[in-house]
């Protein structure tokens, strides 16, 4: 297991999708809870829960999607950084950025809304 853990929920997420498993098993930190919550609210996944027993993961059902695409962008030899006028557009907008700033991770709509810009981390379409 790499010290890259976002590149790791992308991982496990891509295959699970890749193998119609309908749960996932990933450990909890902050920034991956808050990714987490970003793809629950753009309709990514169906389900979220943290695991009872094990307060360090997280299980969630993902929906059935034919080419969930996600994409590990910043790594930590090469972080990549934008401004708000800056950020990509994937697909023409069907797609999303997950950027960590100043305010937060959030996605791509969010940041130019509020004017401003971060590390951008990943893309998924």
């Amino acid at each position: 297991m790499s010290k890259d853990t976002i590149a790791n929920i992308i991982t496990s997420i891509r295959n699970a999708d890749m193998n119609k498993k309908k749960t996932v098993r990933i450990p909890s930190t902050n920034i991956i809870e808050n990714i987490v919550k970003i793809l629950l609210r753009e309709g990514f996944i169906e389900n979220m829960r943290k695991h009872q027993e094990d307060k360090n993961f997280f299980f969630w059902k993902g929906p059935y999607r034919n080419g969930l695409n996600l994409k590990r962008i910043s790594q930590p030899g090469l972080r990549i950084y934008s401004n708000y006028q800056r950020i990509p557009r994937i697909l023409g907008g069907m797609g999303i950025v997950i950027l960590s700033t100043s305010r937060g991770i959030m996605t791509d709509r969010e940041a130019r809304l509020e004017g401003i810009g971060g590390e951008i981390l990943c893309y998924i379409w």
